[in-house]
């Protein structure tokens, strides 16, 4: 029998701002921790329970589903999350700050990994807020930059300032397969679309400024975010011939919707 416990305790190791509701956090990583670049981790933090009779240690482990924006060999976890006010989670992780104790799952969970996809030209990461993260690391493998000739990221956010991570993306665009296309619906952008990403897939203005189709044969398309942008833009690449893989019958996308 498995005595060993479901989560180990890690600890906070720092907390970076990147709007008023965004932030980035990283923590240690107990060596029980194994993940693939697009999975999700599940990180739990104590708060005060009083009002529980049946609990009498007054306190109770909160949970939540975060993606992992490191690379799977990376030696601490990155995750990016929303600020909630009054958050049972988030606020309680910036009102600790680092050197508090965080605790992970020693299991990680989701398929939205390239472990799903046969071979091709073109990977295309769509991605609303915080979503972007499985991306980030999904980037972080030498693995990802050897399977395609292509990689393009689009983020979408309503204000500019939510393009988090945008400095380091640009930094990997150095390397001409990589496509970086941010995207800020609320507010004009220099070098931004406007329009959310189904519309952009839809009128073609994505692919047009990108410089490529999407298309069956040479496209694999991972999609992170909001479940509106997930469900529309399933539907269209669903028009195009685009399919979820089943088993023994790899597909050309793959989603990710813990929300």
């Amino acid at each position: 029998m498995n005595t060993a416990p479901k989560f180990t305790a890690e600890t906070l190791l720092s907390i970076r701002p990147w709007a008023p509701n965004l932030f980035s956090f990283t923590m240690t990583r107990g060596s029980a921790f194994q993940f693939v670049a697009g999975q999700f981790a599940r990180l739990g933090v104590k708060r005060a329970d009083p009002d529980d009779p049946k609990n009498p240690s007054g306190e109770k482990i909160v949970w939540r589903a975060y993606s992992v924006a490191s690379p799977s060999q990376a030696k601490e976890l990155e995750f990016f999350s929303v600020a909630i006010p009054d958050g049972e989670f988030s606020s309680q992780l910036v009102r600790m700050g680092p050197g508090a104790i965080v605790y992970l799952e020693r299991i990680s969970y989701g398929f939205l990994t390239l472990e799903r996809f046969e071979p091709a030209r073109d990977l295309w990461m769509l991605s609303t807020g915080t979503g972007l993260a499985p991306f980030l690391s999904i980037l972080g493998e030498t693995g990802t930059w050897s399977a395609f000739d292509n990689l393009i990221v689009v983020h979408s956010v309503r204000y500019p300032n939510e393009l988090a991570y945008a400095d380091e993306i640009r930094a990997l665009s150095g390397k001409a397969r990589l496509h970086y296309v941010p995207v800020v619906t609320r507010r004009r952008h220099p070098g931004a679309l406007s329009e959310r990403v189904p519309a952009l897939i839809e009128s073609g203005a994505l692919e047009s400024h990108v410089g490529l189709q999407i298309e069956r044969s040479a496209s694999r398309v991972l999609i992170c975010g909001n479940p509106d942008m997930i469900t529309a833009t399933r539907k269209l690449l669903g028009l195009r011939g685009l399919n979820p893989s089943r088993r023994g019958t790899p597909g050309q996308l793959a989603v990710e919707n813990y929300w």
